[in-house]
């Protein structure tokens, strides 16, 4: 049991929460923050800077994504046994290794193994916080009566927001003359404050006693539960749309404008929506859906911005159907991350709740890589095809996901559910 559910069992009040739920808060900042002001030069560094071929880049990226997204389940398995902490601290230290040595690196050799440890470092990093931001998320709802995801949409809200600052620190070290090395070097320094922070203020959680064939059974019990793994393709359906914000839209930006100049404004509004609507949209939602009914309604939405771009006019430089597109998609993502998010302790074992959270990162992932191949088999079909094949599939995913329990815990006193699925 972690130190914050322990406290709601002994019925302290939420202000002893409080504290930890800000480090886990302001540690999801902090780690988009320092991935994000290198992550995006990342592709220019290689090819410019480093002088390799476009293949090789695209090969090197695409390790660095299989290193992390394909590699959380091991970090949710390790959560599960040793506890956040030493998973937490771990990652930190590895992630300072890798952007340390991703700003000295000058051959194709030493590229690949740093940002495979980047990589890896964030498979440990991320379930870890995840997965105990889960658990936070349950033990305020049962101490204070208010939904959990209220705990998960200020989690979200706060990986938005370092979304949209990395980028920002990342350009300015770059304008100062700086250079990729510097937001390397600035990416690990925030990393070590990050490493810092958790070693000070994490609570040391009791460390559990493995029992013989506790690995095998733990595996079973969440890679053989049906409802997760329902939970899981439908979370697939959501991460294989949000990923044409990567493929589709410069694509269609491109068509529309002749150019992707625009992105950068396209990727800021979608940051800025979370960053600002999030949590007013999840009090709304948690007030009157369940979170079954919220999954569903954020697929339909998302689903409806694939819709309306071969529809729309250009508008103003061209941009109307692309700016309609990311808008409905991320108000899809805030109804649907906090409620999907909210349902896997639901549907898992407290106790196998790392794996489960590496797990749907990781089988997601395996849909992702999946899709984008497909999706860019079409990207030179006429629009209405594409868009309509890739409102189909966060469509699928709202009619599977009715399958699922509602979901829901404790509401917030005189709330009502007036929209049941």
């Amino acid at each position: 049991m972690t130190a914050y559910a322990e406290g709601a069992r002994t019925g302290r009040g939420s202000q002893g929460f409080r504290p930890y739920l800000r480090l886990l808060t302001a540690t999801q900042f902090a780690f988009n923050t320092g991935f994000y002001a290198v992550l995006p030069y990342l592709a220019a560094h290689l090819g410019d800077g480093l002088g390799m071929a476009g293949w090789l880049v695209g090969l090197v990226l695409g390790l660095r994504t299989f290193s992390q997204q394909g590699l959380f389940v091991v970090g949710g398995a390790l959560t599960d046994r040793y506890g956040p902490r030493p998973v937490v601290l771990a990652g930190c230290v590895l992630r300072i290794a890798g952007f340390c040595w991703l700003a000295q690196a000058g051959s194709t050799a030493t590229v690949i193994g740093a940002v495979l440890l980047i990589g890896f470092a964030a498979a440990l990093f991320s379930p870890a916080v995840e997965s105990e931001t889960a658990r936070a998320a349950v033990a305020y709802e049962k101490a204070t009566g208010k939904p959990r995801t209220r705990v998960l949409a200020v989690f979200s809200a706060a990986g938005q927001a370092g979304a949209f600052v990395g980028p920002l620190l990342g350009s300015l070290l770059l304008l100062l003359g700086g250079g990729f090395r510097a937001a390397c070097l600035a990416g690990a320094a925030v990393f070590v404050g990050v490493l810092a922070g958790h070693a000070r203020l994490m609570p040391r959680g009791p460390r559990r006693t493995r029992v013989p064939g506790e690995g095998a059974g733990s595996s079973r019990q969440v890679f053989a539960n049906r409802p997760f793994l329902v939970l899981c393709l439908v979370y697939s359906t959501y991460l294989v749309s949000y990923n044409q914000l990567y493929l589709a839209l410069p694509a269609e930006v491109e068509r529309a404008t002749g150019s992707q100049e625009a992105l950068g404004f396209l990727f800021a509004l979608s940051s800025l929506l979370v960053v600002g609507a999030q949590l007013p949209l999840t009090r709304w939602s948690a007030r009157r859906v369940t979170p079954r009914a919220a999954l569903v309604a954020g697929l339909a939405v998302v689903a409806a911005g694939f819709a309306v771009v071969p529809v729309l006019p250009g508008g103003p430089a061209g941009l109307l159907p692309g700016a309609a597109f990311v808008v409905l998609l991320t108000l899809g993502q805030m109804l649907l991350v906090p409620a999907a998010r909210g349902l896997v302790p639901d549907l898992v074992d407290d106790r196998r709740l790392g794996l489960a959270t590496g797990a749907m990162s990781s089988l997601s992932g395996v849909a992702v890589l999946g899709g984008s191949a497909a999706a860019g088999t079409l990207l030179g079909a006429p629009g209405p095809v594409l868009w309509t094949v890739l409102a189909a599939v966060p469509l699928a995913g709202a009619v599977i996901a009715l399958t699922l329990p509602a979901g829901g815990g404790v509401r917030e006193p005189g709330a009502t559910v007036v929209h049941q699925l």
